[in-house]
């Protein structure tokens, strides 16, 4: 044994050699470390071992790997037939059923085997880490230590605190986890840990928004993607992807174990579509339909072609109406006066109002006032939205104005925020809670995000390039007209905006 997680002979037991485990191991054994895989079921530790011998020469065959490294890297793993055999593990890591007292005997067990210097770690990805330790005698050497299926390719991995595990404990999985080529993240043991916690603001966001009437899921998917936040998916097409029966069950989950807190909470249109079996691709059906595993998209229709005699553009947002007369000067006229002629349809460029408010507040009429989303730029699709009065036929005039030079429109209800400022904020909102409730590091939270979720950027890295004050704004604005503690903004954000500082500004 060696307490030297950098030794050539570190040796990591694996116990559960199912898809987590199996990833764990051929991860563990390319890093160079020693590997014994063990499983309760006959045949399925060799399995598990033949598998990650596949997996370690298809990726030599890539070129990923020398024929060397990958000789040496299958000669790293071995089959044991009893837990015993773990009894010089200097680390164990247990990826067996996400069951409590399945766990809990597990390290009782592994406790009356292994030695006092030897780590224990679980693959939990729901379960208390706090909970599990409870059972064992020495919940110091025992802690968090979450990966994601699948393993080899889902470089992040997190490393979670118990109440009681200590700063070696996490050190050596931290330093466990970059020899076999992964980034760690270290998060205290919270619902959610890092990665699913940080990620509850894009799904229940866009159910929000769907359930209160202002577009429909390719409505919020299409601007997500393509209108400036450049996600890789919009919400709808994330929760058909890993199955609404999984996606729903673990918003409910989150959102009871923090005593409902309002941030986290789901809608009833999920429930009622996973009751309905629309799980997503795996059944054809979800939020889409799919045919041979794609997306049946329905035909676009033309965009309007009448353009409107002249616009005028509020200057309530002095920098957003800059962007947006500098969008449509060379499309039509534009109407600079203090107040619009009665010939010139009108815009208004909030951050985080509807458009009603800001047409009553500038005492416009209704009829013929529009929105513009510009917090992300004009570069890609476009919001259009209106208040409950406005004229179908103006509308259409405006959507003709933003649209020309071939430009994509979205055509939405009248919401504060929009799409993309809402789902924006509530996502930057959220991971300064985290940050400031202390779970994780600023620079750990986008680095779990942009790994473990894919998004183009961190929570903290979007704040700060959007601004903090504006994300403060449109939270603001959205909890003065929904009156909702859901977003209300975190202590983090609020006085990181004031003082003009980055989001990742740590406290001294």
């Amino acid at each position: 044994m060696t307490n030297d997680p950098n030794s050539a002979n570190f040796t990591v037991g694996v116990l559960g050699t199912g898809a987590m485990g199996r990833g764990i191991a051929q991860i563990m054994a390319t890093g160079g470390m020693q590997v014994l895989l063990f499983d309760t079921t006959d045949g399925a530790a060799e399995a598990g071992r033949e598998f990650a011998e596949r997996m370690i020469l298809r990726a030599a065959e890539k070129g990923s790997l020398s024929e060397e490294e990958a000789q040496t890297a299958v000669g790293c793993l071995k089959v044991v037939s009893q837990l015993t055999d773990l009894a010089n593990a200097d680390l164990v890591i247990e990826a067996v059923l996400e069951d409590l007292d399945i766990k809990r005997q597990v390290f009782k067990s592994l406790e009356e085997i292994v030695s006092e210097d030897c780590v224990l770690a679980t693959n939990t990805s729901s379960l208390s880490v706090a909970a599990i330790a409870a059972a064992l005698d020495h919940p110091q050497r025992f802690a968090g230590f979450h990966f994601f299926n699948p393993v080899p390719l889902m470089k992040v991995v997190e490393v979670v605190n118990g109440v009681e595990t200590t700063p070696k404990t996490a050190d050596i999985l931290t330093a466990v986890a970059k020899r076999a080529g992964h980034e760690p993240v270290r998060a205290k043991d919270t619902p959610g840990f890092l990665v699913n916690h940080a990620g509850r603001g894009l799904n229940t966001e866009g159910v929000r928004i769907v359930s209160e009437g202002i577009t429909d899921f390719a409505g919020v998917d299409d601007l997500l993607r393509e209108g400036g936040p450049n996600f890789r998916m919009g919400p709808f097409e994330l929760m058909d992807t890993t199955g609404l029966d999984v996606s729903h069950p673990v918003m409910e989950s989150i959102y009871q174990q923090f005593y409902e807190e309002p941030r986290f909470r789901p809608g009833p249109l999920t429930r009622q579509r996973a009751a309905a079996g629309l799980h997503g691709r795996k059944t054809g059906r979800g939020f889409y339909t799919y045919k041979d595993n794609k997306k049946v998209l329905p035909p676009t229709a033309d965009a309007p072609d009448t353009l409107p005699e002249a616009i005028w553009i509020s200057k309530a947002e002095p920098a957003e109406h800059v962007i947006l007369a500098s969008a449509l000067t060379d499309v039509v006229e534009i109407d600079d006066g203090q107040k619009p002629s009665t010939r010139s349809l009108c815009l208004f460029t909030p951050i985080g109002r509807d458009i009603t408010s800001a047409a009553v507040a500038e005492g416009v009429e209704a009829e013929r006032a529009f929105g513009v989303d510009t917090m992300f730029g004009l570069d890609g699709r476009r919001t259009l939205m209106g208040t409950p009065v406005s004229d179908p036929d103006l509308r259409n005039m405006v959507h003709a104005a933003l649209a020309a030079g071939g430009y994509d429109v979205t055509v939405i209800h009248d919401s504060p925020g929009f799409v993309n400022q809402r789902v924006v904020a509530t996502i930057v909102n959220i991971a300064c809670d985290i940050a400031q409730q202390r779970i994780a590091s600023p620079a750990d939270i986008d680095k779990a995000v942009t790994l473990g979720l894919g998004y183009p950027s961190g929570p903290l890295a979007k704040g700060d390039a959007v601004g903090a004050r504006r994300i403060l704004a449109v939270l603001n604005a959205m909890y003065d007209f929904y009156g909702d503690p859901r977003y209300r903004p975190s202590p983090w954000l609020k006085r990181r905006a004031l003082l003009g500082v980055s989001l990742h500004t740590e406290e001294n």
